[in-house]
């Protein structure tokens, strides 16, 4: 297999529509939750949100309300540069929010484009091309934001979706081994950033399934803020029976219990990140800064249910 370089032919990811990599190697630490939920909240403050899953396991369509039935195109097409990315795209029961599914084939992919050179750009080039598509449709609501749910491994489809990105956002459990697995997912970002996507960022860390009566939970959040900083969001993402009941009715937690702790935390975390966003993109453009009293509007309960 020849090295991973980047592709000088490639444009940067598209300026209009924000790409976030949400990743971590480790399972079970609310990645996926998180795309689905965080993309609920985004498109209910007002944001046309495509949700991509490369996860093989497609737990990120199953939550969305996709059937494996309905999944007779998929990001594994995609992949291997057999359909592109708008062909693929379904919309969801979310107002403003579209779902790109994944099937179990992905877990073959990297088998079927290991030799070619363009491998870990495959991505990048359909979200191109999807960029292209979308600011030639004026009739078409444009995606500001693509959030990528990758596989829980630092493998080929996952440097696809880093090489494509903005930023990485990490979902991080607040348990005893947290910071272990970070540094490891850190040095992978580091490596993208050298060798496939200058650009990319780290855009934060959210801490979730986080339980107030664990005081070691209590101390692994002290202990990431310390080491990042800023970098970790302040909102937090609680344990909630609500959120680990939502797939399993094919709905996202903002739909299943819009009123639970858990649905709260994510609209409080949309609106973080929303803020986040306008401070970047004003320092980006040598404006000034957003002040940090200054909150993004808030959806009310109606947003969820007609998009209005």
């Amino acid at each position: 297999m020849h090295a991973l370089s980047m592709e000088p032919g490639l444009s940067s990811p598209h300026s209009q529509m924000r790409i976030l990599a949400l990743a971590n190697q480790k399972g079970g630490v609310g990645k996926t939750t998180t795309a689905i939920n965080l993309g609920t909240a985004l498109a209910a403050i007002g944001e046309r949100v495509l949700v991509i899953d490369l996860d093989p396991q497609g737990n990120a369509s199953t939550g969305l309300g996709v059937d494996r039935r309905d999944r007779r195109l998929s990001t594994y097409d995609v992949l291997i540069a057999e359909r592109t990315l708008a062909s693929v795209i379904q919309e969801t029961a979310v107002p403003r929010l579209a779902l790109a599914p994944a099937t179990i084939d992905l877990a073959g992919v990297e088998l079927e484009i290991a030799d070619h050179k363009d491998r870990a750009h495959r991505l990048r080039a359909a979200l191109a091309a999807l960029a292209q598509e979308q600011s030639a449709d004026t009739n078409e609501a444009a995606f500001t934001y693509v959030l990528i749910d990758c596989p829980p491994s630092l493998n080929l489809i996952t440097m696809n979706a880093m090489a494509a990105a903005h930023a990485v956002l990490v979902p991080l459990q607040c348990e005893f081994f947290a910071l272990e697995g970070l540094t490891q997912l850190l040095s992978t970002v580091d490596h993208v950033r050298t060798n496939l996507n200058p650009g990319l960022a780290l855009h934060g860390i959210v801490l979730t399934m986080f339980d107030s009566r664990n005081s070691l939970a209590t101390q692994v959040v002290a202990d990431v803020r310390g080491f990042l900083g800023e970098k970790v969001y302040e909102t937090v993402i609680p344990r909630n029976v609500r959120i680990s009941e939502a797939p399993s009715h094919g709905k996202p937690v903002l739909l299943y219990d819009l009123k639970c702790a858990g649905s709260q935390a994510y609209l409080k975390l949309a609106s973080e990140m929303i803020q986040r966003e306008r401070a970047y993109r004003a320092t980006e453009s040598g404006g000034a800064q957003t002040s940090p009293n200054q909150h993004p509007e808030k959806p009310n309960d109606e947003s969820l249910q007609n998009g209005g």
